[in-house]
């Protein structure tokens, strides 16, 4: 399989570096000083596993041409320029590891949506100081047709991570899995760039975690709206909160939380860490997403309103 992937962040580097020590024919599109990291160092991993392995980096995409499989993994406000520098490559697939919902409707536009296969990753990595990339979560990649099913193409990509060291799993249910990924996402990092909290923490705290079930109860309004049904996801109950009044789900947060504190004590949800490093915020595509889609739909989401309006401001600092 002929895989590309476009971005070399921690989670373009997590896949490119497995695909590559297995001898995947993988190649990785990046830029600037990341791309000569890699160029000259290699990627190196830490973590939950330990390797450097060579790997293939270009930084000009119209050296290539074509691909089985795209993966796309660069931060979703470069989404536009990112994808207008690959769209003449032949694809056969293409999928998003990306936060949010909106990067579907980006990729269709660009490839069309039969090409498209839905993705959600619980996987978690960052890129240390030095270059190299600490592996913290390796929980798997769920994949499957839009808006749902499965095929051989799925099942081929799964295999194929699967043997590399990636969990992956095929799903029938893809995009209801998206959205509830991209609910508890919301509720999550809302809080932590307004807070700075690692994330058992706000969910521990009372009134920080009513803060969390209010965005859960908005979020939910909208998935219903669109005709999306919530599932339980690996670590987060989106459907079973969602189900609940805001004080049941403060009630179901905070054990929620004493658990997290005890497998992930350090977890910091991406956005948070961006903002640690003075990067900019995936805020338009996420948060304000959901906010243009509630007044689309005619919602009111009083608490991701003011939440949007205060992490805009300070993503405004960030650029």
């Amino acid at each position: 399989m002929q895989i590309v992937i476009l971005g070399a962040g921690a989670l373009g580097t997590v896949l490119g570096a497995h695909f590559a020590r297995a001898r995947e024919d993988v190649t990785l599109i990046a830029r600037g000083q990341r791309a000569a990291y890699l160029q000259e160092h290699g990627a190196t991993m830490t973590g939950l596993v330990d390797f450097t392995v060579p790997v293939r980096v270009v930084t000009d995409p119209s050296q290539l041409h074509d691909a089985d499989v795209l993966i796309v993994t660069v931060k979703t406000y470069d989404m536009a320029s990112a994808l207008a520098s690959v769209k003449h490559l032949d694809v056969s697939s293409v999928v998003s590891i990306q936060n949010g919902v909106l990067k579907n409707e980006q990729l269709a536009q660009t490839f069309g949506w039969e090409k498209v296969l839905g993705a959600m990753a619980f996987t978690g990595a960052e890129v240390l100081p030095t270059g190299t990339v600490r592996f913290t979560l390796n929980q798997g990649v769920y994949l499957g047709e839009l808006p749902t099913g499965t095929s051989a193409r799925v099942q081929t990509l799964a295999d194929t991570l699967e043997r590399v060291g990636i969990v992956a799993h095929v799903t029938p249910s893809i995009q209801a899995l998206e959205w509830s990924k991209y609910v508890s996402w919301v509720c999550g990092m809302a809080p932590a760039v307004l807070t700075r909290l690692e994330t058992y923490k706000l969910l521990q705290d009372a009134p920080i975690a009513s803060i969390v079930a209010a965005i859960l109860q908005e979020m939910t309004q909208i998935a219903t709206a669109r005709t999306i049904v919530l599932e339980d996801i690996t670590f987060f109950p989106t459907k079973t909160l969602s189900e609940l009044s805001v004080d049941a789900m403060v009630t179901q947060l905070r054990p929620l939380g004493d658990r997290w504190a005890s497998l992930m004590p350090h977890n910091k949800i991406s956005a948070l860490q961006d903002v640690e490093r003075g990067k900019r915020l995936e805020v338009e595509e996420t948060l304000g997403y959901a906010v243009r889609q509630s007044a689309a739909l005619g919602i009111p989401t009083p608490t991701m309103d003011t939440c949007y309006r205060l992490i805009a401001g300070i993503n405004h600092y960030l650029q």
